[in-house]
């Protein structure tokens, strides 16, 4: 079976200084993989290489045996999901954010999914119509997730999405990232320090001066 994600010879540059040097492994489909290392050491550089955010100075991203640059960028990213740090919501609601992935596809809203999703998130139905300036930090973290999930991509990127919230947040997400991977056999790539969080996963891929050992695989 081919990898659904491959990397090889991959180097990023900006201002002559070297962020990442001929990162090169694959990723098969269903895989929770976790990126590890020291603060500098272009994890986060890599994650948005894999999200077709940024381009690299040398080697090539496949997506299912197929260069990324051959994909339409839009499509792209439905099927590679790059979700943030610290996610944005905007305009006045919950279901402003949740309706806005169909309303971009010129589709019909699935509120059954998305009254799934915030069940998922331990979030009660009535949140669909919450005021989002009435949101703890960790509940529009979880909002955000949800929103990125009405429509499920194949891989789902995450740059330390639990880094700033407390323990109960940090293991409603973990949970819901769990089922995502067990359930609905997405692959995942995410960035963590959390040791718990690491232990999660089946594979460790540590970053240290832009290069990489693959360190652990179950």
């Amino acid at each position: 079976m081919k990898p659904i994600l491959e990397l090889k010879d991959l180097s990023f540059e900006i201002e002559e200084r070297k962020i990442l040097e001929n990162v090169s492994f694959s990723i098969d489909k269903g895989e929770f993989v976790t990126l590890t290392g020291p603060s500098g050491s272009g994890k986060s550089t890599l994650l948005k290489l894999i999200g077709h955010l940024i381009s690299p100075t040398s080697g090539n991203i496949y997506y299912k045996d197929k260069d990324i640059t051959e994909y339409n960028p839009t499509d792209y990213r439905k099927n590679v999901s790059y979700f943030f740090q610290n996610a944005t919501l905007f305009d006045k609601t919950v279901y402003d954010n949740l309706a806005f992935p169909a309303k971009i596809r010129e589709e019909d809203f699935d509120k059954k999914r998305a009254l799934e999703g915030l069940h998922t998130v331990q979030l009660p139905e009535n949140y669909l119509n919450k005021p989002i300036h009435e949101l703890s930090g960790g509940e529009r973290q979880r909002v955000a997730l949800v929103r990125n999930l009405m429509y499920s991509p194949n891989i789902l990127l995450m740059d330390e999405v639990t880094s700033s919230l407390d323990q109960k947040n940090k293991e409603i997400i973990l949970s819901f990232i769990n089922h995502l991977n067990q359930e609905e056999k997405m692959t995942i790539l995410w960035i963590t320090h959390d040791t718990k969080e690491i232990n999660e996963s089946n594979r460790l891929i540590q970053l240290k001066d832009g290069k990489m050992e693959d360190i652990k695989h179950d």
